[in-house]
Parts: C-alpha cells; sequence; structure tokens
C-alpha cells in the first residue's frame, strides 16, 4: 500500500542552514497496516519462531549459560551496524582482562551497550514500565563512556542533528528538530502504551524501531538504543522472557536494505515493505538462535561425557567454561574457589583434551577459550 509522506517537514535553521525536518506522524500509521493474508501469515510464523525461541530457555539447566553471551553477541552486531570493529572475543576477553588493544574505544562502546541493555532489563524486571524516564537513563548509560560520552548522555537533544552527509544542506536524512522532539517521543511513549490502540508486540516492536529511528531524538546513539528498544517491548511484552532474539544479525546482513527501508517508510508510507522486511528478520535469527542452542547444548553434553573420569576440578572449570567461554587463570580460581596451581593443571587437561585453547601466548596473565563454544557463537560477527 502507498501511503505517501508519513510526516511533515518543518523549517529550522542550524549551523547557519535553513533545512526541511521531518516530524513523523504519531503511529499507528494510517491507513493501518494490513495483517491480513500475506502479512498475517508470516506474522503468525514469527510469533511460532520466537515462541520457540522462548521455550529454549525453559529447557535450559541453567539460563545464564547462553544469556551471558547471547547479550554480548547482539551488542557486538548493533554497534557494528554503528562502525565499530570489535568481535565477540575481543568484548569477552576485554571484559576478563580489560586488555588494552587498538580496539579500546570500540571496545568499551560495545561494553557500554552491554551495560545499558543489563540495566534496562532490570528495570523492566523491577516492574518499571517502559517509558520516556527510562530511555533517557538507558542511554545515560550507553554513552557513559568512549566516543559518545560528550553528546547529551540521558539527555534528548537540544541542537539540530541530521543523518549522512558533512551538513544538513548535503544530509540524507534531517529528523524532527528539538522543540519538537519531547512532542513525538512522548505520542510514541502512548503507542507503546497502547494508546490510541492495543497493538500486537511484534508489530509494536517493528512500528515503533521506525518512529524512533525517524525522530533521532539522542545527538548520538540513536542507532544502537533504537535496536535495544526491540529488544525491551519484546520483553516488556512478555514475548521473550530473556533476550536470546539477536536481531541485530538481519540488519548488519542486509544493512542497505534496511536502511533504505527506514527511508522508505518516511518518505512514500511503504509500512508493509518493512515489516516484512523485519518478521523475515524475526523468523531467521530465532531459528538460528534456536539451532545454536542446540548445538551448544550438545556440545556441553559431549565435553561432560568425555570429562565424565576427570578431577572435580575439571569438571567445575567446564561448567564455569559454559556460562563464561573466556577465563583467565585468576578468574577461574576465584569461581571455582580453587588454587591456581589446581587451576592451571585444569586448565592444560582440558587444553590437552582440546576443549580449551590459550589466546595469549604469554607465560603470565594467560587466558583461555573455549573453543568450539566461541566458533558456533562467533559466527557473523565479523566486523563489516
Amino acid at each position: 500500500m502507498q501511503r505517501g509522506l508519513t510526516g511533515h517537514y518543518v523549517l529550522t535553521s542550524t549551523v547557519g542552514e535553513t533545512v526541511r525536518a521531518f516530524v513523523p506522524h504519531p503511529l499507528p500509521p494510517e491507513p493501518p497496516v494490513l495483517v491480513d493474508g500475506e502479512m498475517g501469515t508470516l506474522l503468525d510464523a514469527a510469533s511460532t519462531a520466537i515462541g520457540r525461541l522462548d521455550g529454549i530457555s525453559s529447557l535450559l539447566p541453567d539460563p545464564r549459560l547462553f544469556l551471558y553471551t547471547y547479550i554480548r553477541k547482539e551488542a557486538v552486531l548493533s554497534s557494528q551496524i554503528e562502525g565499530t570493529q570489535s568481535s565477540l572475543s575481543d568484548l569477552l576477553r576485554h571484559e576478563v582482562d580489560g586488555t588494552p588493544s587498538g580496539l579500546r574505544d570500540d571496545v568499551t562502546e560495545v561494553s557500554c551497550y552491554v551495560d545499558a541493555m543489563e540495566h534496562g532489563l532490570k528495570l523492566l524486571a523491577d516492574g518499571q514500565p517502559l517509558s520516556l524516564r527510562m530511555i533517557r537513563e538507558i542511554h545515560a548509560r550507553l554513552l557513559s563512556h568512549g566516543r559518545g560520552s560528550t553528546k547529551q548522555p540521558g539527555e534528548f537533544k537540544r541542537s539540530q542533528n541530521w543523518i549522512g552527509g558533512s551538513r544538513p544542506g548535503n544530509a540524507k536524512f534531517v529528523p524532527a528538530p528539538p522543540d519538537l522532539t519531547l512532542e513525538a517521543m512522548g505520542a510514541l511513549e502512548k503507542f507503546i502504551h497502547n494508546d490510541p490502540v492495543h497493538t500486537r508486540p511484534l508489530l509494536k516492536a517493528a512500528l515503533a524501531h521506525v518512529q524512533f529511528e525517524t525522530i533521532h531524538p539522542f545527538l548520538d546513539g540513536n542507532g544502537r538504543l533504537g535496536r535495544l528498544l526491540i529488544t525491551f517491548i519484546l520483553c516488556a511484552e512478555g514475548v521473550l522472557s530473556q533476550p536470546l532474539l539477536y536481531l541485530s544479525l538481519h540488519f548488519k546482513q542486509h544493512r542497505d536494505t534496511y536502511y533504505q527501508l527506514l527511508q522508505e517508510v518516511r518518505l512514500e508510507g511503504k509500512w508493509e515493505d518493512w515489516l516484512r522486511f523485519f518478521l523475515t528478520g524475526v523468523i531467521e535469527t530465532s531459528q538460528e538462535a534456536v539451532s545454536n542452542a542446540r548445538r551448544l547444548l550438545d556440545l556441553f553434553q559431549a565435553d561432560r561425557a568425555r570429562l565424565r573420569t576427570e578431577a572435580a576440578s575439571v569438571l567445575r572449570l567446564h561448567e564455569v567454561l559454559q556460562i563464561q567461554p573466556i577465563l583467565s587463570s585468576a578468574k577461574a580460581s576465584e569461581l571455582i574457589n580453587a588454587t591456581a596451581p589446581t587451576v592451571n593443571n585444569a586448565f592444560r587437561k582440558l587444553e590437552a583434551l582440546g576443549l580449551v585453547h590459550e589466546m595469549t601466548g604469554n607465560n603470565y596473565g594467560r587466558l583461555y577459550a573455549y573453543t568450539e563454544y566461541l566458533a558456533i557463537l562467533s559466527q557473523d560477527d565479523e566486523p563489516l
């Protein structure tokens, strides 16, 4: 369905130029999105896929087995869309020993994403509603350190921003001006809370993501926070009990299409095209996450069987590595409550069996990685 422009332009002046800024109409789209026929089938398939993914968490002996790394994979993928170069291994290694490298800024940025997601999920679990106050609080966490820390963390923009181009006059897109941002975000908050109409969670997440990106309410971090918003809506609505969906993988793999569809919604009202793209991503990403979860469970069981005659310290170390697949000897000693010699012997046994490998090549400060675990979870996490 062709709707034409889904907002209106206002003139705004910034850095010595007068440009047209785009202010979106409040959600839901008008006329309404068509969710019968092909779209209804796709929506049902996406709901089934994400339900199967959420069901995986009930099969886990310990939900932390995947939650720790799944959150971090989503953080890595979402940040890579914005141009960071760090991988999942880089992030996990940084969290263990803070190793300085040429990727320090990138890893710091991804670490802030992890902190922002975990903080938002805690607020939701504590019963707080998904609100503008919460969004600003999460944004403050997202930009607390690193490159965006000077760009008003936790505050809606007070100066005009733009997307693409070296200045507003040649930008690809100029979002809502500062004086209209709060009103636009207020309308989005109402939509999230089913005002003026109740909206199915997956549709709500899809529509709200585009609206947030179109408003672009902050000076920096909008892309990452807009993708976090998807997770928060799905968790707040009870669609996901754990944030096991890394939808940024789909956006990263089809980045050009992703940005093109956002713009086509604004300028031509192609909400159905965007929804097909979004729901297809939910299906494919959910199916891949379920497959990876099963592969990891099979891996853990097979490796546990190989270790059944080993010392208790080796078994405990293997259990810890299932949650944190990169560990230092010092951290492992703390987690399994064992002496350094005992832990080092346990690592040597796991290394001899091919379960782990040492990452640093150093005699001291060694880091060990659960080899096959990282191989499974690190698929598709190479920087763009």
